[in-house]
Formats: structure tokens, sequence, C-alpha cells
């Protein structure tokens, strides 16, 4: 009785205050003009802010939590993924080989004639010439580049059959290709260390330099991003221009098979998604929302101020996410677009309750109105916020501009409505059939309580028995199939290594990485024959560690001459090995070079106290390949199996664990609030959204769909959103105009989600189709819960 004593005494303070002729009328009347500052304020400084540079960013690493306790393996995992970020990669195939040239020259003409063309991509990463120019920087340490079965070779076969062979290579008339003059290379050890490293990168390249699978040949094309991947405007720029290209090249060869790959066709295929379901759910709603109004109020009054308050609240949402963050993901936009259902519910209010009260009286209105709103607004916020708790920088984002949205519309209801709507409003047909629907509506109480309760525990029970678990980051992938597609089979055909699996190696200095990753080589080279794997990428296969150029220069060194020796004899004349480089091959050097063009990605560099390199792995379709693959790691100092994947997908799990923990914690937090307001009422706020929340777990297992993270915090927000709808017909017991603005928002945001719910982004879709149900189920199970109209809140 005490609290609410002290409510009703607020109330009265406030309508004291906010009477026409009241003091804090006038401090309202600053109020409206300073949020109107505050609003011009904002507007002139993102307009600066937004004409320098775009700040919408797409990257979806941006919206992956970092992993507190490894901090290296995040820092690595984003210099693998910029290494890429702005890299194209198109194959172009043809059965005949004179076609796909002519189809690449095309295809290259139409990207360079092209003026977007020029603007958006540069040619680059071309492995044209490489060979001759890695054959140049390696000749002089060719007698420090051997293959594990060539040292075998030279320590186990006698001088007299090496001789032997080396005399056949001399004068056999089948001898294999030569890199060099007979006498720098006599046992042609060369030629077969080059053909080990081709065979390893898994490319068959025929003698016009056109990759040779699946019957065709293909000609390789590499373009990079004039500036970052991730900063699109939702238009397919690049992909309209290599459709262009594309055409134009398969007029030189009809038939003509075309793959691409790449991070910036992914992220500009999310851009044009997110820009269309933007425009869906953002638009959507807000026309869902605007007919409700409309059929609700009649007015055109209601419709301008209700969708000022929503695009006000948006605008400052923006704003504010751009000045903390300094960008704003595309996704938050996505999931803000849903804000437009929630945050008309204070709009809607005003007006329905304005139905029932002259002009004249809005101030008075307004007290009324301001604790209820203030209440709602509370546990929305709240239930927002609870999205970040989790250190998800995309979840955090969507919950500032979530929060700072509601707040704006919030502010622009309750500082301007009451100077804006002057005029009367007139109750309509609809607003009065829907109002007096609550009156019809069954109210449970007694024995029908405990039944309806009983009945949804048992199928809730079956649903939930039902329901399943999946935190695998794969299932959030959202880029279009046919894109997925050509970016698996090139990665077959060219050999190309997953990002996400990988070896990293680790050590003081550049030698020690470089014998950590030998050994761990000898061991994937073992994999690699048995067909276990389908190959690696080591930077040591191109750079020796020192010890190794020691042992294996000495090894051609004592062997070479004896062979020469005996070759001379047999020839009759004397044969001198030439001399070397006297210096070692020397990292620097080499990652300086224009031989360290492919590879130079692996070489990380410093990396937390030392230096760093990765291996990375191909072809990891087995089922055992993956837990093969860590085993190679034990025993290797500095060395360590890096699955982000499934680093990812366990910190899913874990977080939806802690939310789930967190979401239970929330349940009791909320229900003793109540019970401290309402006492012996308050279970008939709380019981809807519990109800509500367990039918749509249920649900959601009947239906097949799998518990996400973002599921649990979904139901997170119900249980904010949800609780309104008892508080507003508690708060207001009896009233139809409460009634009427409970469905409209209610319907308005089920609308809202409801279209979230068909993104084809798989988080959103499940934020989405869990908060479909959830709204729906507890707007229409409230009215079943509420007090009758004569008794008071305790």
């Amino acid at each position: 009785m005490r609290v609410a004593s002290l409510n009703e005494s607020l109330r009265n303070r406030l309508g004291n205050a906010l009477t026409p002729n009241g003091r804090l009328q006038r401090v309202w009347r600053w109020l409206a003009i300073v949020w109107l500052l505050v609003l011009i304020g904002l507007g002139a400084q993102q307009w600066h802010l937004w004409k320098s540079q775009s700040r919408i960013d797409t990257d979806i690493l941006a919206l992956l939590p970092q992993d507190a306790n490894d901090r290296l393996l995040s820092d690595v995992t984003r210099r693998i993924a910029d290494a890429n970020a702005r890299q194209i990669v198109v194959l172009l195939g043809s059965a005949d080989a004179a076609q796909t040239k002519a189809a690449e020259q095309a295809f290259r003409a139409s990207l360079r004639d092209s003026v977007e063309g020029k603007a958006l991509l540069v040619e680059s990463g071309s492995i044209e010439g490489w060979f001759e120019q890695a054959r140049a920087f390696y000749a002089p340490y060719r007698d420090r580049l051997l293959t594990s079965d060539q040292r075998q070779r030279l320590q186990a076969q006698p001088v007299d059959g090496l001789a032997e062979s080396a005399l056949a290579a001399l004068y056999g008339p089948m001898g294999a290709p030569r890199l060099t003059e007979w006498r720098q290379d006599p046992l042609s050890l060369w030629p077969q260390w080059w053909q080990e490293r081709a065979l390893g990168s898994g490319l068959r390249v025929g003698d016009d330099g056109l990759l040779e699978a699946d019957g065709k040949h293909w000609s390789i094309v590499q373009y990079d991003t004039v500036g970052s991947a991730f900063q699109l405007d939702g238009e397919r720029h690049i992909d309209t221009l290599l459709d262009a290209a594309t055409a134009a090249a398969d007029r030189q060869a009809p038939g003509l098979e075309v793959l691409r790959a790449g991070v910036p066709l992914h992220a500009e295929a999310a851009a044009v998604q997110a820009n269309r379901e933007i425009n869906t759910i953002g638009w959507g709603s807000l026309a869902a929302v605007l007919l409700l109004v409309w059929l609700a109020f009649r007015s055109l009054r209601p419709i301008l101020l209700v969708a000022a308050s929503l695009l006000i609240g948006c605008g400052v949402a923006l704003a504010v996410t751009v000045l903390v963050f300094g960008k704003v993901h595309v996704l938050t936009l996505v999931f803000g677009a849903s804000l437009v259902g929630v945050a008309e519910d204070y709009g809607i209010h005003w007006f329905a309750s304005r139905q029932a009260e002259p002009a004249d009286r809005r101030w008075k209105l307004l007290r009324h109105l301001l604790p209820g709103l203030w209440l709602a607004l509370l546990t929305s916020a709240l239930a927002y916020l609870a999205l970040g708790l989790a250190p998800f920088p995309g979840l955090r984002q969507m919950a500032l501009f979530s929060v700072v949205g509601l707040a704006g519309a919030f502010l622009t209801v309750i500082f301007w409505f009451p100077w804006l709507d002057g005029g009367e409003i007139r109750a309509t047909g609809f607003s009065r059939w829907l109002g007096n629907t609550l009156e019809r509506w069954p109210r449970l109480h007694g024995r029908k309580a405990v039944l309806f309760l009983g009945v949804v525990a048992v199928f809730s029970a079956v649903g939930i028995a039902r329901l399943g678990s999946n935190d695998d980051l794969r299932s959030l992938q959202s880029s279009p199939k046919t894109l997925i597609d050509q970016q698996i089979r090139i990665s077959q055909m060219l050999g190309m290594p997953s990002p996400a699996q990988f070896y990293l190696v680790q050590g003081d200095d550049a030698e020690q990485v470089l014998q950590r990753e030998e050994a761990l080589v000898e061991r994937l080279r073992v994999l690699s024959t048995r067909k276990q794997i389908g190959g690696y990428r080591a930077i040591s296969d191109w750079l020796p560690s020192r010890q190794r150029q020691h042992a294996d220069a000495a090894l051609t060194a004592k062997v070479e001459p004896q062979v020469l020796g005996k070759v001379g004899q047999a020839v009759g004349e004397p044969l001198v090995r030439p001399d070397y480089a006297a210096q070692d091959l020397d990292a620097d050097a080499f990652l300086a070079s224009p031989a360290a063009m492919p590879f130079r990605h692996l070489w990380l560099g410093k990396v937390g106290g030392g230096l760093a390199s990765v291996v990375m792995v191909d072809d990891l379709s087995r089922t055992d390949a993956l837990t093969l693959l860590e085993a190679q790691a034990e025993g290797i100092p500095g060395v360590r199996w890096v699955d982000r994947t499934a680093d990812f997908s366990k910190l899913l799990k874990h977080y939806r664990k802690l939310m789930s923990v967190l979401l239970l914690v929330g349940i009791v937090l909320v229900f003793a609030v109540l019970y401290w307001r309402y006492r012996a009422q308050a279970w008939r706020v709380f019981a809807p959204t519990l109800v509500a929340g367990a039918l749509t777990l249920a649900l959601l297992g009947l239906f097949g769909q799998p518990l996400q993270l973002f599921n649990v915090l979904a139901l997170m927000l119900l249980l904010g959103m949800g609780i309104d709808y008892g508080i507003f017909l508690i708060e207001h017991r009896g009233d139809a105009s409460a009634w009427l603005a409970v469905c409209v928002g209610a319907a308005s945001t089920w609308l809202s989600f409801g279209l979230l719910g068909l993104s084809a982004t798989p988080a959103l879709r499940a934020f989405g189709l869990t908060l479909l149900f959830g709204i729906g189920l507890v707007w229409m199970i409230s009215p079943l819960f509420r007090p009758p109209p004569h008794d008071a809140p305790q």
C-alpha cells in the first residue's frame, strides 16, 4: 500500500506541475526545444561524418567475439583474413586452349576499358613470369635445395650408381628436362625439387600456361578491389562488372565456364542482401505500423507524429552508434529495422489514450501515462541491453542501436506530442471494436487457470524434449549457395587451403620457426603420401632453415664432386663442380624477392614476443582429418593446431549456456520487481510471458529448429517486451484504450519481427522466428490473466 501511495503522490505532483498554468510546463517547452537542438546538432555532425566516407561495415568477422583467453589467435586470424580480403579470383574454362586464351583477353579488356572497372578493380597477383623470376633467385642456392627423397638417395646410394645415373642423363635422348647446364646439376636434383613443389601445390599447368582440370583448359585471372572489400553500399557493382566481362569472354568462347571466388564477392552479396532486407523489414514494418495507426485513429496527425517519432528514433540510434563504434554493421541496420515495431508503442499509447480525453486535458494525460511509459521503456531497454552482455561486437552494436532508438522515440513522444497534438482525436469504429474485445476475452482464474497451465506444461515438455541445439558456426553462413559452390570448386582446383584451420608455428627467431615447421612438415608429408590429406602449404618448403641448408649444402658438396670425377673418367676429361653462394638463403631476402609472392602470406612475422608462420592444409573432407591433424602437433615445441571454426562454435555454445543461465536469473529478478510492485497480483503480469516463452521453445522443437545463442537472446528480449503488455493491462485495468494500445503495439511488433524471421541471415532469422512465436503468444495470453476491473494492485 505504501508503494501505491508513493506512486499516487508522484502522479499528483506531476499533475499539478504539468497543468497549463504549471511552472514545469514552461520547463517542458524548453526541454522540447533542447531536444530539437540536439537533433539538429546530431544531424549536422553525421552529415559531415558520412560525407567523408561510408560508415557501413559488412565484415562478418566484426560480429564474432574476440577470444579473451587467446588474443594471439584473434590477431593471427585477422591477419590471415586481411591477406586475401581484397582479392578476387576468376577461372575461365573451355575445352579448347586457344578459345580460353581469347576469352581471357576479352575478359581483361572488358574490365580494363570500363570506367567503373578501373575505379573498383585492379589486376594483381599474376603468376605469369613468376617461375623465371623465382628460378633466377634460387639459382645461387641450388646446392642447398633438396627434397627428402633426394637427401635419402644421396646418403644411401653408392657413388658409382649415382655416376651412372648422371652419365645416362648426360647422353640419354629421353633425359629429364633441365633447368641448368649439366655440370651445374649432374644428378638433375633441381628439376626434381621444382617438380615436388609443383605437385604439392596441386596445380596441373600445361605447356601453354593454362590450368588443366575437369577436362578443360583454365585461365586464372586475379584482381584486387580498390579500397576495403567491406565498404559497400548495397548495390551489385562488382558482380555487374564481372557479368559484363563474362559476357564479353563468352562471345570468344561459346560454352565458356566461369567460376568466381573471393571475399569481396561474399561481402557484396551480404551488402546487397542486407539492403534488400532493410527495405523489406524497415519499410514493411513502417507501412504496417502506419496502416494500423490509420485504422485505429483515421487521422493524418497520428500517422505523421508516430512516423516522425520512429524516424527520429532510428536516426538518433544510427548517429550514436557511429559515434561510439566509428561505423555501423549492416546487420545492425537490418536488426534495427525491426525496431520500428517496438518504438511505436509510445506514440500509439499516447493517441489511444487521447481518444478518451479532450485536447485541453492532454497535460494531465501525460501525467497519467508517464509512469507506465517510463516502466515500459526501462523493461524494454534492459532487455535490449542484455544482448550486450555477450562479448559479440555485433550484438553490442545492436543493443546500443536499439536502446538509443527506443529512447529517441520515447523522448520525441513525451517532449513534442503534448505540443504538437492539440486537436481532437475521435474514436473510430475499428478502435471501439478492438477496445471492446477485451471484455469478450475470457479471464482465467481458479481451476481454469490451473487446467490451462497444466496443458501448457505438458505441451511444452513434449516440444522441449524434441529441442536440440546447434552451435556450429557454419550454420550461420548466409552467402548465396551458388557463390559458396564456386568458392569450394575453385579451392579444390587451385589447391587453396581453408583459412579457418591451420598450424601456428612460433619461435624466438626465424631460424627456430623454420626448424619447428620442418619437423611438422615431415609428419604431414607422411599423411600426404598415404592420401590422408590433400597436401599442405609451408613456407619452409621454399625457405629451408639455415641448419637444413648447411646440411644439404655439405651433402651435395661431398657427393657431386665424386660423381663428376667418376663421369670425367668415363668421358676422358676433367669435370669441376662450379661454386655456389657462400651465404645462406636469408629469410628477409627471400620475403623481399618476387619468388616469395605466392607464399608471403604464410609468414606472419612478429607475433607476440617472437616470430610466427602458418602451415595450411588442403582437403579436410575425411571425417577423421581434423583429429588426425591435431595429433601431428603433439611433441613439437611452439606448434599448435588451430581450428577457428571449432573455436568459435565452442564459444557460441559457451555463451548460449551462459545467457540461458542469465535468462533464468533475469526471470527471478523480474518477478521480484513485479512482486514488490503488485504483490499478490504479480503473477498475472508475469505468467503470460513465462507461458509464451515455454510454448515458443516447444514450437521450435516441434518444427525442428535447433536452439542457438540467438534464440536465447530473443527470449531475453521477449522477457522485457512481453512484461509490458501485462503492466499496461494491470495499470489501466478494464481500460479499452489501454487494450487498444496493447493490440496495435503488439501487432506492429509481431509484424516487424515476423518480417525479420524472413531474413536470409540465419542469426537474424532465428531471432525473428523466436519473437514471431513469442510476441504473438504473449499478446494472446496476456488478457487471459488480467485482473477483474474492481481489484486494485496490492
